[in-house]
This record gives structure tokens, C-alpha cells and sequence, in this order.
């Protein structure tokens, strides 16, 4: 397991942006720089679902259909951290969101991840 900490969850009206951080510390940062990461995120009573994925070189971006051309994942490897930008957020966006470290360095899908993080709540009024 990968310790991850994310933040910059929170509450913010619809139409609204926030960003997400994850950052990896002490021996485990190796780990995260050369694998991909990404985002998933689950909603009460539903799956988790995949949100975006990076690879270990900052390329490949993959996002989930509901939002596309509204959520930019992006990461700094010298920061060892990886960052989800927000926009344009609808209430149905409302989820606990999971970093989520890959064991690949190519991309990272569910069966992929090696480690996640402990979650952030995301909840966006409408």
C-alpha cells in the first residue's frame, strides 16, 4: 500500500470549480512518479466509477464520459503530486473522490490500482 492524501474537497454551488490534490511522501514517492495515477470517485449507493487517469510521463489523459471537457487531470512529478481541476461542477458530480496510484506506467484503470487514497467528499449544490 502507497500512503495518498488527498485534499481540496468540499462544498461549492453548481456551475462552480474546485481542485483536487494528492501527494505521496517519504519512500513510496519512487513508486508514484514511475506508475500512473488517477482519479475515481463514488456516489452513495452507487459503483465506484473511473473519473481520469495520467500516465507516469504526464500524457495519455483519460477521462470518463460525464466529464469530459470539464475535468483536467494533470500531475507534478517534482511535487510528487497529482491534481484533478474541476469545472463547470453539476450535482450529480456529488461523490467521494479517490486518488488512486496504478500498477502500470501507462494508465490506470479499477483493476489496476495498487493503493488508494482515504477519499475526499465532493458536494456540489444545485
Amino acid at each position: 500500500q502507497v500512503p495518498l492524501v488527498e485534499s481540496g474537497g468540499g462544498l461549492v454551488q453548481a456551475g462552480g470549480s474546485l481542485r483536487l490534490s494528492c501527494a505521496a511522501s517519504g519512500r513510496y514517492v519512487r513508486t508514484v512518479s514511475n506508475n500512473a495515477m488517477g482519479w475515481f470517485r463514488q456516489a452513495p449507493g452507487k459503483e465506484r466509477e473511473f473519473v481520469a487517469g495520467i500516465d507516469w510521463k504526464g500524457g495519455n489523459e483519460q477521462y470518463g464520459d460525464s466529464v469530459k471537457g470539464r475535468f483536467t487531470i494533470s500531475r507534478d512529478n517534482a511535487k510528487n503530486t497529482v491534481y484533478l481541476q474541476m469545472s463547470s461542477l453539476e450535482p450529480e458530480d456529488t461523490a467521494v473522490y479517490y486518488c488512486a496510484v496504478g500498477r502500470l506506467s501507462s494508465a490506470v484503470v479499477r483493476s489496476t490500482v495498487q493503493s488508494w487514497g482515504q477519499g475526499t467528499q465532493v458536494t456540489v449544490s444545485s
